[in-house]
């Protein structure tokens, strides 16, 4: 049952994306355009996104265990390091070259255009190297 939850959670978060205009590269990229030809409409997606997790977090996490889980898996992390801030830097520099960020370029499989077959792959490899340098850093000490 875990594994028809997250499919169907996967299936509304790619419409959401869909219907949003986020799969698109060019609203997006109007988006972060702010000194040029900004488009805003997508901070009605995000404050969509973030008034809707604030409401449904607080009733959720009310209840002793998830529906189809032992726990929850939060994080516990609450740190603001080098790590986290590198890798805010590298995400906000591909998704503002790119106009795509995970979600909406993987939802884009439904629809693929050639800038998804060219952003996957890299986005897959670069998450290769981000494990194989975190695995290094690990067994150096």
């Amino acid at each position: 049952m875990t594994n028809v939850a997250s499919l169907l959670a996967g299936l509304l978060f790619g419409l959401g994306l869909a219907v949003s205009g986020m799969t698109h590269a060019n609203k997006v990229l109007d988006f972060l355009d702010i000194a040029g030809h900004w488009d805003p409409s997508l901070i009605f997606v995000l404050g969509g996104a973030v008034g809707v997790t604030v409401l449904v977090f607080r009733l959720i996490l009310r209840h002793k265990t998830p529906l189809f889980a032992d726990k929850f898996d939060l994080p516990q992390a609450q740190d603001i390091d080098r790590s986290l801030v590198a890798g805010a830097v590298v995400f906000g520099i591909g998704w503002g070259i790119s106009g795509y960020c995970p979600g909406p370029a993987i939802s884009l499989l439904a629809a693929p255009n050639w800038e998804v077959w060219v952003f996957l792959p890299a986005m897959l490899l670069g998450s290769l190297l981000q494990r194989a340098w975190v695995d290094g850093r690990n067994k150096r000490g």
